[in-house]
């Protein structure tokens, strides 16, 4: 249920709706844009019977919120997912990330700018990480990517260093001015992982791990969630929805491909996506073209039509030595490449109005 606050409400007016909420069982949640104030609402139990959301609005209820000063209507919420709605929340949303090397000591992903993450799918070593690490920062990148705990298919492929490969991340922080992104993959590891990582990273095995998710939620930890690989997009917002109902609102989406019957590619990367996720949901969208297709040679080309198509972000694997590296080689960009990338990818951005945050 979504309250809509009059253009000349006021800030009491606003307050009365919510006490008023409180008072019924209810939590109200205001979103303040330029022009007015939209107070979503959660809590009850709705004619759907679906516990912890109205599905529904009492019609008595309904009638008095709109007989309250400054209430101008009150409407439904159509989609399943509320908190990662856009009719609940109108106003894009945007997630501060630390990084001590620009000005302002911060970035927002989800605003006019772009930020670039990249960096080794896996934590190998101290010179593989320092050396890729100080080459995408002098390029324009503002966020280290790197995989200290790595999910693998076969029991016997590299599953990352774990807490050593932490530290490493810590270490190239420091040594660069980067913020760090790097995968949490059980609900125990969330502090450890929360010690090193600015941004959480949800990967596609774990999308739908309610546990991880609530567990994740319960920080106040920016977490970029990925896109389960064969994941409608009603399926992975109501994932971030888990995130947001437990009062983490820095929820990053990531569109890193799907599963198809399309064999000449890992993945089917799904650009139509974005925009997508523009109109129906509130919260900014990264692009990961390396995942997204498993081919070096596409990553360009999805990085620009990514960026076209209004990403906010991309999400990009570079080693000094893709072949030799111990996960994911065929999709890294060599060092040269991302050097060869980040000119095309700004002259995109700002084609279309926009910029990469780098300084």
């Amino acid at each position: 249920m979504i309250v809509v606050m009059k253009a000349s409400c006021t800030e009491p007016d606003i307050e009365h709706v919510l006490i008023f909420l409180e008072n019924h069982g209810l939590s109200g949640h205001p979103s303040r844009g330029v022009e007015r104030t939209v107070i979503g609402v959660l809590g009850g139990v709705g004619p759907s019977g679906t516990p912890g959301v109205i599905g529904g609005i009492n019609p008595t209820l309904g009638e008095v919120l709109e007989g309250l000063p400054g209430v101008e209507s009150v409407l439904r919420v159509s989609k399943p997912y509320k908190l990662a709605s856009r009719e609940f929340h109108p106003e894009d949303t945007t997630v501060t990330i630390d990084v001590p090397c620009v000005s302002k000591g911060y970035i927002t992903i989800g605003n006019h700018e772009l930020a670039m993450m990249a960096g080794p799918c896996t934590v190998e070593s101290e010179k593989q990480l320092m050396t890729t690490a100080e080459a995408v920062r002098k390029e324009g990148a503002i966020i280290l990517r790197g995989g200290a705990f790595k999910p693998s298919t076969s029991p016997y492929g590299f599953r990352g260093m774990g807490e050593a490969g932490l530290k490493l991340l810590g270490k190239a922080r420091s040594a660069f001015g980067m913020a760090v992104i790097t995968e949490v993959m059980t609900p125990t590891d969330v502090p450890l992982v929360s010690e090193y990582a600015d941004i959480l990273q949800i990967g596609t095995r774990n999308m739908q791990n309610y546990v991880l998710l609530d567990e994740v939620g319960r920080t106040k930890k920016p977490v970029m969630l990925k896109r389960g690989m064969s994941a409608t997009i009603e399926e992975w917002l109501l994932a971030a929805e888990y995130i947001l109902s437990h009062g983490n609102r820095n929820v990053i989406l990531c569109e890193r491909g799907i599963r198809t019957f399309e064999k000449v590619t890992r993945n089917t990367m799904d650009i139509s996506a974005i925009p997508l996720i523009k109109r129906l949901s509130h919260l900014p969208i990264i692009s990961d073209p390396s995942q997204g297709t498993g081919r070096r040679d596409l990553v360009e080309p999805m990085t620009l039509a990514s960026i076209a198509a209004g990403a906010d972000g991309l999400l990009i694997e570079v080693h000094p030595n893709p072949d030799e590296a111990l996960k994911d080689g065929a999709q890294s960009l060599t060092i040269e490449q991302f050097s060869h990338l980040m000119p095309r990818a700004q002259a995109v951005a700002q084609a279309t109005g926009r910029a990469f945050v780098t300084e």
